[in-house]
């Protein structure tokens, strides 16, 4: 039976996340150690984008660096690195690395953060949907992965936690390559736990002290959890995650594709729960880009183009546009044009993978519904 560790905390203060973070590995190793001397241990961070930590779009850099002397007291050699929305490039790198506190948790803790641009073919570890991926040299190289996630919710996977957090395992645009590959929302999830189960992280963390609601990763609201959750089976840590915020299985593509693998139980009874075992459920708001599918029964004939006029579509406001181009650059399709200084979408072509909406550093990309009436 799967443990998750699920210990309350209110704040980022750190003490109080030294002594949490060392109780979570202390109840995950009580079978066997987790980190060896020596070990290179890659700590795998939600950077998705340059915001400042109070922002919640990214892993609180104070939780990493209570992981970081964690990794540290067992021996291990830790380096924290990701390859964020947007070029893989070294500028780009330290822009994030800056903004989301990574460069002074580095300083206060002496620990590397990662400018390898280099990827190393990993072949896929019984893949589905995907035969092989280009992972960024160190987490292919790691003796130790270990995923700090920060929960949230997301636009086309309607949740981001451990899972999703591997994502940022492949080297920049190369992540818009793998939506115009597997455009269908299963089929990208499938191909998501492909991802994971390749890296194979030997933990995963989530930092749930404050999450994201609402139109996640990037647009959505702050919401207050109180929660540090910990496990060693990734898909059975976003399995409780999601129940703690009114999230079901069937709603969740990476959970479904796990479930069905028969690699994450199929309810959190199935579970272990050590440490605080009666927390409050936190209801999260979905994305706007979440959707009830009331055409099932339908033939797929008349569902399909139903479902495709009914699911929403970003829309650019033009007054909040700087005409950046972050959209554009991270459009798989390549259908979004700068014209007069402002974002323009064809939406012939539109995927609604809503890499846009993630990526526009203005918050200038909204998810628009369709109104049957009114």
């Amino acid at each position: 039976m799967d443990k998750i560790s699920v210990i309350k905390c209110d704040s980022y203060d750190i003490e109080k996340l030294d002594k949490i973070i060392e109780r979570h590995f202390v109840e995950l190793e009580s079978e066997m150690p987790i980190i060896h001397k020596g070990d290179n241990v890659l700590i795998k961070p939600n950077l998705v984008m340059r915001r400042r930590p109070e922002e919640a779009t990214t892993t609180h850099p104070e939780f990493i660096a209570a992981i970081v002397r964690a990794v540290k007291r067992r021996g291990g050699l830790p380096v924290i690195a990701d390859s964020p929305g947007g070029p893989y490039t070294k500028q780009l790198l330290k822009s994030v690395y800056v903004g989301t506190g990574m460069e002074k948790v580095a300083s206060s803790e002496g620990v590397q953060l990662n400018y390898d641009l280099g990827t190393t073919p990993m072949t896929s570890n019984g893949g589905h949907v995907c035969s092989s991926f280009d992972i960024i040299n160190p987490v292919a190289h790691a003796d130790v992965v270990i995923s700090a996630a920060k929960l949230k919710t997301h636009g086309q996977m309607i949740y981001s936690g451990a899972v999703k957090n591997l994502f940022g395992s492949l080297p920049g645009l190369i992540k818009p390559e793998f939506h115009f590959r597997y455009p269908e929302k299963p089929v990208f999830g499938d191909m998501l736990v492909d991802l994971c189960e390749t890296v194979k992280p030997a933990i995963s963390f989530i930092d749930a002290i404050v999450g994201m609601e609402g139109n996640g990763p990037t647009g959505g609201t702050p919401k207050e959890l109180g929660l540090t959750l910990a496990a060693c089976n990734p898909h059975s840590l976003d399995l409780y995650a999601c129940s703690l915020v009114g999230f079901k299985v069937d709603d969740i593509p990476t959970l479904a594709a796990a479930v069905k693998r028969g690699i994450c139980p199929t309810d959190i009874s199935e579970i272990e729960i050590a440490g605080d075992i009666n927390v409050e459920k936190v209801k999260f708001k979905a994305p706007d880009s979440s959707s009830l599918d009331f055409t099932k029964k339908l033939p797929a004939f008349i569902r399909e183009p139903i479902n495709k006029l009914l699911t929403p579509r970003p829309a650019i406001v033009n007054n909040i546009c700087i005409g950046c181009g972050k959209c554009a650059e991270s459009c798989p399709q390549h259908i979004i044009e700068i014209v007069d200084r402002k974002a323009v979408i064809n939406y012939s072509k539109c995927i609604k993978c809503y890499c846009c909406h993630e990526m526009c550093p203005k918050r200038a990309i909204k998810i628009k519904r369709f109104k049957l009436f009114g």
